[in-house]
């Protein structure tokens, strides 16, 4: 399986999803985000953005944000129980897998994802995680997990001009979460997951910049 070019193509489908402003549709909103949807082309749901600005800088964000096993995101990220390493494809590039608790009040399973990722920098400092499902012949759909779908997402850090030690951050889920849920839990679950994520993540960042 060409992992490499699978993450180039999801790379280039989240770079349209955040030029394209047609048919999103506000869904929630906080002090640290918005939320927005609209239907997937990817699958038979729906496709999340949110935006909001984070008081620190981009690396400061991404260091608490980036996927990586051992790193910060478990230890803030209520969706995210482990980060596993699958297979490492080259410096930007690797296939992972992410566990996830239980959620909604136990309705929602522990579910696991195997996601190609690839980390991409642009020229003008924004830094993204860029993911999407595949497959992996180390790692089948495991006992005691149901094994969930994400199509193209991930995550932008965006610097802001004149303002260092601010970041827009931009985020997109489309997540087949697999087994028998429910659509009405399914759409309710992502706005809230969402807008925890954006206020534990600015909480993250606060107390790594006291460090």
């Amino acid at each position: 399986m060409d992992y490499r070019h699978i993450a180039n193509t999801v790379s280039d489908n989240l770079l349209n999803y955040s030029k394209d402003e047609s048919g999103w549709k506000m869904c929630k909103k906080t002090n640290e985000v918005a939320v927005f949807w609209r239907p997937s082309s990817e699958f038979a749901g729906n496709l999340y953005k949110g935006e909001g600005i984070i008081n620190g800088s981009p690396e400061k964000v991404w260091t608490c944000l980036k996927p990586v096993p051992g790193g910060l995101r478990v230890k803030w990220d209520n969706n995210v129980k482990k980060f596993e390493l699958i297979q490492s494809i080259d410096d930007e590039v690797s296939v992972c897998r992410t566990v996830t608790p239980s959620a909604a009040m136990g309705i929602i399973s522990p579910r696991d994802f195997v996601d190609v990722v690839l980390v991409k920098r642009y020229e003008d400092g924004t830094i993204t995680s860029n993911a999407t499902n595949v497959g992996h012949p180390s790692c089948p759909p495991q006992p005691g997990y149901v094994r969930g779908f994400n199509h193209p997402c991930g995550c932008f850090c965006v610097p802001i001009p004149g303002e260092p030690s601010k970041t827009q951050l931009f985020s997109f889920f489309q997540t087949d979460l697999g087994g028998y849920l429910p659509r009405s839990v399914v759409d309710s679950f992502f706005p809230s997951s969402m807008t925890d994520f954006y206020n534990n993540l600015t909480k993250a960042v606060k107390s790594f910049k006291e460090n």
